[in-house]
């Protein structure tokens, strides 16, 4: 099976609850930053090898072939399928069928999430069910899954307590399979959705980073900045920033801490260029007592002055003090330092890099969906898989300057 190069967008809604902002726009045409909402959604996929889409479309549905056209101008190919403001989306679907790949994406027009294909599309042939589609942790959420990522229960309405996550779009979907759980062509795609449930005919893929909505005037708003393009640096600390203690050691007070002048050379090169940074640092010394928040607290916050007065801005610290044992999600290899951060500072992190010096930095940003930047011995490269290995290797930070400045001028 082949991973799906078409996907289909769901965008005949009315957007009532983005009114007055969308009064004489459909709610995919919102605007973001200067470009319509739809754009960073055809655009987000085509980064990853697809290429064919098709909208389909109902209110103002003009506006959006106006803009959009044929695609070409962004290497794009869409074609359309028009129906009236009234249809609900099974039947947009059904009436579309004959565009249809034989496996392809269907995405709602008002949801952006981080998106990694090759990692649903890989449950997908696993499970080799119907239609997979990406869920997120929430409570009461619409969703209730088995550990195979099977959907046990699907509730629309959220009635159930139990039910923890909920649906947000991205589906791979098998088109015959689908289509035969149609029973006219006018069901309600929830009405599709539950009898897949049902028949366990639907595998859910868990995101666990944040996702963004223009569903309402104040989602619309956080959305617009989660998309703006942001110069910020996510950076380890020990090896990278600092000189390691040795092994089984911790730097453990501010005398302790060597700089590594090439990395604060190169941070003071790119904070002229306009970036600023955030580090996400592993400190397991805490939990073993050899030494205390405060302390640690103090190193910071001497790090952060010195750097201050070169121009460098740290906009936050992220730190995991728990033992390795304890088998923490926010402890790298883990990645959940990396998505606490995109939460706070709204960050896409597939337009992010992570620059670290252990296999772990690496594992933790391609979990995180972000790439890596790496500047430790080239034998640890070894530890890592094909997916995780870094973007740019150089042991010095300044050999990857012009690297890291084209990255995020894409």
């Amino acid at each position: 099976m082949k991973t799906p190069v078409q996907a289909v967008i769901l965008c005949g809604g009315l957007g009532t609850r983005l009114q007055p902002y969308v009064t004489n726009l459909p709610k995919p045409m919102i605007n973001c930053n200067g470009k319509p909402f739809l754009w960073y959604l055809l655009q987000q996929l085509y980064d990853q090898g697809v290429d064919q889409f098709i909208l389909l479309t109902g209110y103002l549905s003009e506006k959006i072939e106006d803009y959009f056209n044929d695609g070409s101008t962004w290497g794009w190919k869409i074609e359309y399928s028009k129906g009236p403001i009234e249809w609900d989306t099974g039947k947009r679907i059904w009436e579309a069928r004959t565009k249809l790949n034989d496996c392809f994406l269907l995405l709602y027009s008002d949801n952006f999430a981080p998106f990694q294909l090759k990692k649903i599309f890989d449950q997908h042939v696993i499970n080799q069910k119907a239609l997979t589609f990406m869920v997120a942790p929430k409570k009461p959420g619409n969703i209730s899954l088995d550990e195979s990522g099977i959907v046990k229960k699907y509730d629309n309405n959220r009635s159930d307590h139990e039910m923890n996550y909920v649906e947000i779009g991205y589906m791979v979907v098998e088109k015959e399979k689908t289509l035969g759980f149609y029973e006219t062509p006018d069901c309600s795609f929830s009405s599709i959705l539950q009898k897949m449930a049902d028949q366990q005919q639907i595998s859910g893929w868990i995101q666990n980073d944040y996702y963004h909505s223009v569903s309402d005037p104040d989602r619309w708003k956080i959305t617009q900045t989660y998309l703006a393009p942001k110069k910020i640096l996510l950076i380890d600390r020990d090896g990278v920033i600092n000189q390691k203690a040795s092994q089984g050691q911790y730097i453990s007070s501010w005398e302790e801490f060597e700089w590594i002048l090439d990395t604060r050379n190169a941070m003071k090169l790119l904070s002229e260029n306009g970036f600023r940074f955030i580090v996400i640092t592993n400190q397991a010394g805490i939990a073993r007592g050899m030494f205390n928040l405060d302390n640690l607290e103090r190193i910071h916050n001497k790090m952060k002055d010195e750097l201050q007065r070169d121009g460098i801005e740290i906009i936050d610290i992220y730190v995991c003090p728990h033992h390795w044992d304890e088998k923490c999600y926010c402890r790298k290899p883990n990645p959940g330092m990396l998505y606490q951060a995109s939460k706070d500072h709204l960050l896409r992190l597939d337009k992010i890099l992570f620059i670290g010096d252990d296999s772990r930095d690496c594992q933790a940003a391609e979990k995180a969906g972000c790439n890596s930047i790496f500047v430790g011995q080239a034998s640890e490269l070894n530890r890592l898989s094909k997916n995780e290995q870094p973007i740019y290797h150089s042991q010095l930070l300044t050999n990857s300057i012009t690297n890291i400045k084209g990255y995020y001028n894409q």
